[in-house]
């Protein structure tokens, strides 16, 4: 009933569910895309381009390093799990 490749697509899959499914690997794959993001955000907020950005980031530069680091752990593990899902 089934195609040689399906049959080694199931294969695959069974001997990478478990693997492909755990946070933290996803989240290490994930790093690059996660920069992507983290990184245009923190230039823009440290070039001190725009005054009104660089009082904020000089008030709450904090803050900022919190939110960069949750977008960034956000995105990782989401893309992961989305090209996951969708194969």
């Amino acid at each position: 009933m089934l195609t040689p490749e399906e049959r080694d697509f199931l294969v695959y899959w069974e001997r990478n569910r478990a693997r492909r499914k755990r946070i933290f690997r996803q989240f290490l794959i994930g790093i690059p895309i996660g920069l992507l993001f983290a990184i245009p955000i923190a230039i823009n907020f440290v070039s001190g381009w725009d005054k009104q950005a660089s009082m904020v980031f000089n008030s709450g530069g904090l803050a900022l390093l919190l939110a960069l680091v949750l977008i960034v752990i956000f995105i990782a593990i989401f893309s992961q799990q989305h090209k996951w899902d969708g194969k």
